[in-house]
């Protein structure tokens, strides 16, 4: 629950002094509070005012806390309602959970762990509606649809998109491996004039360096042992329209002269050719690396990379981008389901948790990975957290380490905190030191040291 969203929570007791007790008490603590004497009371303010949460006396005169229930359970099943009972008889409990009972709170009554509870309870509505939120917003959006999501990150990655998308210079899209930088690429083409001609995409680091030189700028008959056909190369191929140089920073070296002739030239020579052919082509590279760093090492040519950096565009990790990882999960299983002929409709509050709280070193291409994973195992109507993978259901549910502990009473000295938080990302990134320190916000060596103080 964040501090712009707090709990609404109604309050059924018959008894004054209780309602008084809550009301007082759970208001200091920031939540607001409406309070009813009896069902049909209740049923009105709920009917009139968003509530985020019921809590409500088992026994009470004209109707006690298990019709509330189940008459709140009518209009809004996901509702959660707490019932508060002296009496902790097998019985009873079946009967509340039926119907559809949140959890109970037993007299006497812990105000502290009241409140406590109060607020998990509202954690859980808040995520809730958001999931109901994300999933209509799924059932609205284009099946095609790229970049979605709310977060300041993405926001400013579709602004600038829309922004050069109709302009010829040459653009550099870096960002983590797996965050969408060729969906970034095929959007710019998309929205350019450009976007009637061929989309063509290479990974230069997928080839060896002879056979790359002749998929960018092509080969004449004979220019080497297995070049029986003359072939035009990529450049040429994607006449039009736009040429994705996907993963630049592994460009062999010796070819990095021969592409910044060509992009300063517009022509390209094909091997074993004698005279250059002009092309056509809007120019677009990615990277995961620094290539900035690669420069220092002397591994990539610097008037190279400033011909590709006219533009730049920053895809923001996926673990920055707070509820767009609901709603691209959302999409996903909505995918896979159709794909599966499964009747899945979506995460359960306790698998969206899940997802919020892991770090997602694979980006958006591991969330998917673990989207279909889920749909293919899971028998249910919801993704549940049993249909995720071990190092998700480990993942803190719905609240960071330092509430966890606050909640338990453990409290460490800041030291300590730190070493586990090291601990947990490292274990969850597979020991990746170099991406630790990305998640942690620290520079390697920074990482080492701390890592050493063990």
């Amino acid at each position: 629950m964040t501090e712009t969203q707090p709990g609404r929570i109604l309050i059924v007791d018959d008894d004054l002094g209780m309602r008084e007790l809550l009301h007082d008490d759970l208001g200091r603590r920031g939540l607001q509070v409406m309070t009813a004497a009896n069902i049909t009371t209740a049923l009105e303010l709920f009917q009139q005012n968003p509530v985020d949460v019921v809590l409500t006396d088992l026994n009470m005169p004209g109707g006690g806390g298990i019709e509330l229930c189940q008459a709140l359970h009518r209009r809004d099943p996901d509702l959660p309602v707490l019932i508060i009972t002296a009496f902790g008889s097998l019985d009873t409990a079946i009967a509340a959970l039926r119907a559809g009972a949140h959890d109970f709170v037993t007299k006497p009554i812990d105000l502290d762990l009241l409140a406590l509870t109060l607020r998990r309870a509202v954690e859980h509505c808040h995520l809730r509606n958001n999931l109901r939120q994300l999933q209509e917003e799924v059932r609205r959006t284009h099946r095609e649809e790229i970049l979605l999501g709310d977060s300041r990150g993405i926001i400013e990655v579709r602004d600038l998109v829309a922004r050069v998308a109709g302009l010829e210079s040459s653009i550099l899209i870096h960002g983590e491996s797996g965050t969408g930088k060729e969906l970034v690429a095929r959007s710019l083409h998309d929205q350019s004039q450009r976007s009637k001609g061929p989309f063509v995409a290479i990974n230069c680091a997928a080839l060896p360096e002879p056979l790359l030189e002749s998929e960018l700028f092509g080969h004449e008959k004979g220019a080497f042992t297995d070049a029986r056909t003359a072939r035009q190369g990529l450049f040429l191929e994607a006449a039009g329209g736009t040429l994705l140089l996907d993963e630049i920073g592994e460009l062999p070296l010796p070819l990095q002269p021969k592409l910044l002739r060509a992009l300063e030239e517009r022509t390209v020579r094909p091997l074993g050719g004698g005279r250059e052919l002009p092309f056509d082509v809007r120019i677009i590279a990615a990277t995961h690396r620094d290539l900035g760093e690669a420069i220092n090492s002397g591994n990539f040519r610097e008037d190279l990379y400033y011909r590709l950096n006219v533009i730049a565009i920053d895809v923001p990790p996926l673990r920055e981008r707070g509820n767009d990882i609901l709603l691209l999960a959302e999409i996903f299983i909505d995918e896979f389901a159709r794909r599966l002929d499964k009747p899945i409709k979506g995460l359960s509050e306790a698998a969206a948790s899940r997802l919020l709280s892991y770090p997602w070193p694979g980006n958006v291409r591991e969330l998917r990975n673990l989207m279909e994973r889920g749909v293919a195992l899971s028998r249910h109507q919801r993704l549940s957290v049993e249909d995720l993978p071990t190092k998700l259901q480990g993942a803190l549910p719905g609240a960071s380490p330092v509430t966890e502990l606050v909640s338990t009473g453990n409290l460490l000295p800041l030291a300590d905190m730190e070493r586990r938080y090291i601990k947990l990302v490292l274990d969850t990134v597979e020991n990746n030191r170099s991406l630790a320190a990305k998640i942690l916000g620290i520079d390697r060596k920074t990482l080492y040291r701390k890592l050493k103080e063990e």
